[in-house]
């Protein structure tokens, strides 16, 4: 039983050194602060440790046990999440990067909405596999992820578009019109 137990911790020991950063990344787009993002990591790596012999597929277990420990947390601590909501993107310096005003607007969003855009068009899941990481049906993600990314085009507005159009206005002034579809 010794043995076993010792190839059980050398398994998951490799998986997780192999999977800590994407986790990582995925848990700092869920909770917006690095912290709360190292807490939810952990907390998965545990859960994920505790079923290890149970489970077939690491990465897909893991990513949803991460989602819903990280909608749990959220429903609890909602009193909380109000002292450390973040800055209204539309309140922010005039010019900041664009990779915090994206990080801000997801931020805004319901924690739900927030898991259905990060894993659907962040990490690139199919609409399926982000049902099944979530426990939900197709249909409930595809109306999610649409209400979401209006919520983010409403966030984002026009100030989003003046600082991306600033980058691509020189190569969209030499690109040739397109014909409608």
């Amino acid at each position: 039983m010794t043995v076993t137990m010792g190839r059980r911790a050398g398994e998951f020991a490799a998986y997780a050194e192999q999977a800590q950063q994407r986790l990582f990344r995925q848990a700092v787009l869920l909770t917006g602060d690095p912290d709360s993002a190292r807490d939810l990591v952990q907390s998965t790596l545990v859960k994920v440790y505790v079923a290890w012999s149970r489970i077939d597929t690491p990465a897909a277990y893991a990513q949803r046990t991460m989602v819903r420990t990280f909608l749990d947390g959220r429903r609890k601590e909602r009193r909380e999440a109000e002292l450390h909501r973040p800055i209204d993107p539309g309140r922010a310096d005039p010019d900041p990067a664009q990779a915090l005003t994206v990080r801000q607007a997801i931020a805004a969003l319901p924690p739900r909405m927030r898991a259905v855009v990060v894993l659907r068009y962040w990490e690139d899941l199919t609409v399926d596999q982000t049902a099944a990481a979530l426990g939900c049906s197709s249909g409930n993600v595809k109306s999610t992820a649409s209400r979401g990314l209006d919520k983010l085009r409403e966030l984002l507005g026009d100030a989003f578009v003046e600082r991306t159009s600033t980058s691509t206005s020189t190569s969209a002034a030499t690109a040739a019109p397109k014909e409608p579809t």
